[in-house]
């Protein structure tokens, strides 16, 4: 279908920029990603290339049209809609005022400028130096994740999913990131329901691409003056052998308090004699 005819079904037939911009990424996609991996026919194709487009241009387009148009459900669809977004190499820009002023959380934008600053310092300290300089903050994930972290921080309501959409992500990405920045700036996103004991806090697979506790110190990893604990297995075998002992003096100690209490030993009894005495009787002479 030509993409002057889908524009007209979404009222856009008299934008021919942005006709041109979707045609441009239409064409793009054919090139670059292969959309038959994902499943995504052509009309479905060129149904999110026009939103891509006017995503950019700052018009206004109808999601809930498009999915039906599609003939997908709407997860299906916003999936779709991620996965060629990233395989073209298109991202969204997204502004924390914007956003701001998007949700009505206006009081969150220093919290939340404060926390991708902090992010990103203490991110670059855990990575080898070599690494440093390839690490792309510009992605619109992390924006988008530090104003949900910090508006539940704040108890302050921010639509995940839409968010979500607003970054071009996926949930998995999404919840990759926010868990390594609640690891890395708990003081700033994380609450207090949601705290790890810092021992247990390990680096992101998918950001890292090494567990910080297994790269060397000087190559950017994290030190630790703790010796090491013992296994679950170790302690657990401690408190059963602690609690042997303690039942085995238990019974030692109420054994012995029998014995002290236990009467003495009768002495052997003296023979009775239980023969019947017979009285004896006077005979008198006669």
């Amino acid at each position: 279908m030509d993409m002057s005819e889908i524009a007209k079904k979404f009222g856009l037939s008299e934008s021919k920029q942005l006709i041109r911009k979707a045609s441009e990424l239409r064409r793009l996609a054919d090139i670059q990603f292969n959309s038959s991996i994902i499943g995504v026919g052509e009309i479905c194709k060129a149904i999110i290339c026009l939103e891509i487009a006017a995503s950019r241009m700052e018009i206004i387009f109808d999601r809930q049209t498009a999915i039906k148009l599609s003939g997908m459900s709407e997860k299906a669809y916003s999936r779709s809609f991620n996965s060629m977004q990233n395989g073209i190499g298109v991202k969204n820009k997204l502004d924390v005022r914007e956003l701001a002023i998007q949700f009505g959380c206006i009081r969150l934008i220093p919290f939340v400028l404060k926390g991708l600053s902090l992010y990103k310092d203490r991110f670059l300290t855990s990575l080898p130096s070599s690494r440093r300089a390839s690490t792309d903050f510009t992605r619109p994930v992390f924006t988008a994740v530090a104003f949900y972290l910090c508006a539940k921080r704040h108890k302050l309501k921010a639509d995940k999913i839409k968010l979500i959409e607003l970054a071009g992500s996926s949930e998995s990405e999404f919840s990759t990131v926010s868990t390594s920045m609640k690891d890395l700036c708990f003081d700033v996103f994380g609450t207090t329901k949601e705290k790890k004991d810092p021992k247990e806090v390990k680096g992101n697979r998918e950001l890292l691409n090494a567990l910080p506790e297994k790269r060397r110190f000087e190559d950017g990893g994290y030190s630790s003056d703790d010796g090491e604990e013992p296994s679950a297995y170790k302690k657990r075998k401690q408190m059963d052998t602690r609690a042997y002992d303690e039942w085995k003096s238990a019974v030692l100690q109420s054994n012995n308090t029998g014995k002290a209490k236990a009467p003495a030993k009768r002495s052997r009894q003296s023979g009775l004699n239980f023969v019947k005495k017979v009285p004896e009787t006077r005979v008198e002479a006669t």
